[in-house]
Order: structure tokens, then C-alpha cells, then sequence
């Protein structure tokens, strides 16, 4: 299939953040200063979850006030997770998974997604409905890099950004095959530095990250 102008949009936004963190913000007050310090590691590209019942609020702090950060939207389950990211902006949106209706929803939305797939029959519905970019989810739990590589061979033009389970110690494995275009993970800003305020060693963990990771 032919990828359409959103999908070819999310596809080099990924490809250019290599690695996506994703952020469950507990404390409004600590959204923007964990932006400014991933920022500050070489990690623009953020996913912020829906997992919280400040996640919109915290991704509006991080729009107005870290303006070098590129803000997405996670834990997208339903069509109006999907219209709330849009109408604040959000440059992207990701889903753990999807259904019937949120796939179409997503496919009339002007808002750049990545549904997330575990098996190939959920590949084909997502591909059915315009998707050749996907979130590979729960990652090493549905198989890792051997069941990513055997989805490669019915599925040679899709992407994946593959989420769960990935770290520094295997997220280089990730992106060295051909068909992942960045990787999604939160050990670049675990939960205690968040709470502790420790935003210098969340940027360190980045720049050391980055370092290892970021082609040259």
C-alpha cells in the first residue's frame, strides 16, 4: 500500500526522534521541567499518556513553555482520546492498541497515528484502514525481534515503533532491524527521578542514551 501524507509525516518525525519516552506525568508541576530536562538530553520527541488525569493539562504546559519539544499523545483507546489530542494539537497520537471504530475515527482525524498491533491479523486491520505505521505492543512480551522479523515477511512496508519491555541494554538490537523506525520506552526518565526532581540525572541518562543510540 501507498503511504498517505500523515503517515509519511508521523513516519519522519519518528525516524528523526530514534527513541520516544514515554511519560506518565503524575504532578502537573512536574510536566514542564521534565520536558525541559529530556530536551536538554537531545530527546525532543515526547509521548505523553492519557494514563493520568492531568495528562492533557501536562501536555499543554509542555507545548506553551518548552517550545523545542514535539508533543504527542498515548494511551489514545477511543475516539475521543483521539479528538482531545487533536484539539490541543498534539503533533501524533498512539494507541496500545485498536479497535474497529477508533481506526476509523483515526482515519478521518488530520491528526498523524500509530495504532498499536501485537499479532498479524491486527497488523491487517490496521493496514486495511491506512496504516503502515504501527506501534509493535506489549514488544518483547509478544516475541521480541523474532516475531517482529517474521511479521517483515507478509509485511515488507511496514513500520514499527516497537514499545514494552525495551531499555538501554536492548533498544540498540530494536533499532538495527530494517523495519523500525524508532523505539518507545520510559527508562529514559525513570518514576523516582520524577519525583525527586532529579531533572539533571534524567538529562544525563538522555545524553548518555542518545550518544549510543543516534546514528552519525
Amino acid at each position: 500500500m501507498t503511504a498517505t501524507p500523515k503517515q509519511e509525516e508521523l513516519a519522519a518525525l519518528f525516524a528523526q526522534a530514534t527513541i520516544i519516552p514515554v511519560l506518565t506525568i503524575e504532578r502537573l508541576e512536574d510536566a514542564v521541567p521534565l520536558a525541559k530536562a529530556l530536551v536538554a538530553g537531545g530527546v525532543r520527541t515526547l509521548e505523553i499518556t492519557l494514563r493520568t488525569p492531568v495528562a492533557i493539562d501536562s501536555a499543554k504546559a509542555i507545548m506553551a513553555h518548552v517550545p523545542d519539544a514535539v508533543v504527542g499523545i498515548g494511551t489514545i483507546l477511543n475516539a475521543d482520546d483521539l479528538a482531545r489530542a487533536e484539539a490541543i494539537g498534539a503533533r501524533f497520537g498512539i494507541s496500545p492498541g485498536a479497535t474497529p471504530d477508533l481506526l476509523k475515527a483515526a482515519a478521518a482525524s488530520a491528526l498523524p497515528f500509530a495504532p498499536g498491533i501485537a499479532t498479524a491479523s491486527e497488523l491487517m486491520l490496521a493496514l486495511a484502514h491506512g496504516f503502515n505505521l504501527v506501534k509493535f505492543f506489549p514488544a518483547e512480551q509478544s516475541g521480541g525481534i523474532k516475531a517482529l522479523r517474521a511479521l517483515a515477511g507478509p509485511f515488507p512496508d511496514v513500520r514499527f515503533c516497537p514499545t514494552g519491555g525495551i531499555g538501554e541494554a536492548n533498544a540498540a538490537s530494536w533499532l538495527a532491524e530494517p523495519n523500525v523506525v524508532a523505539v518507545g520506552g520510559s527508562w529514559l526518565c525513570p518514576a523516582a527521578d520524577i519525583r525527586s526532581g532529579n531533572w539533571a540525572g534524567i538529562t544525563a541518562i538522555c545524553n548518555r542514551t542518545m550518544k549510543l543510540l543516534k546514528p552519525a
